[in-house]
């Protein structure tokens, strides 16, 4: 059962740009896998603007409350490459208390935009045993 939806949306220069004004943004941001590949290489400004646009995109699933921390929500990629999102800590506890027990991700980035989009769902048998 689908619990939320949230999709967010980041113009990649703008992202890229504060980056640059603010040099440990990214350290704030995102966790190191995160912000390398596999290999160790720094992800691409529309790598790192797709995942924070699903940070986003999961506080608006949540419903934005206070308290988040950025890196209590992280986006890891499986050995083909498929992004996953994971949650720990304030997210999770969040998440539990609204009943959402399982993420779906989708990343895209062209022509200058970032987007992502989650679906936050909690499983059929779970509603039926409430």
């Amino acid at each position: 059962m689908i619990v939320a939806v949230g999709i967010d949306v980041v113009l990649v220069e703008r992202f890229t740009g504060a980056l640059a004004r603010t040099p440990l943004l990214a350290d704030r941001l995102f966790t190191e896998a995160e912000r390398y590949t596999a290999s160790g290489n720094p992800r691409s400004p529309e790598s790192l603007a797709a995942r924070f646009a699903a940070k986003e995109a999961v506080a608006k699933a949540l419903g934005a409350p206070v308290g988040l921390r950025w890196h209590d929500c992280e986006i890891v990629t499986d050995p083909d490459g498929r992004p996953w999102l994971t949650v720990a800590g304030t997210v999770a506890a969040v998440a539990t208390e609204r009943g959402i027990t399982r993420w779906h991700l989708s990343l895209s980035h062209d022509g200058g935009i970032a987007s992502a989009m989650v679906v936050a769902e909690r499983l059929a048998e779970e509603v039926a045993g409430r």
